[in-house]
């Protein structure tokens, strides 16, 4: 697997999976909510998939 994901993108997918899952788990949320586990995996992986099939990378070259 190829690291596509840079840090402040990163930073952003955990901030959001972790609301999202945290609505949905702690606050009512809807059943939906938990596709914030989507993210959180993503952030934590560092790969995207969706990001590979367009040619996206937002990591800095090295």
């Amino acid at each position: 697997m190829k690291v596509n994901v840079g840090t402040p993108d990163r930073i952003v997918r955990l901030v959001v999976g972790l609301g999202l899952v945290g609505w949905a788990a702690f606050g009512g949320g809807p059943a939906w909510a938990y596709i914030g586990i989507v993210p959180i995996l993503t952030g934590t992986f560092r790969m995207c998939p969706l990001y590979s099939l367009v040619g996206i990378n937002t990591c800095p070259k090295k």
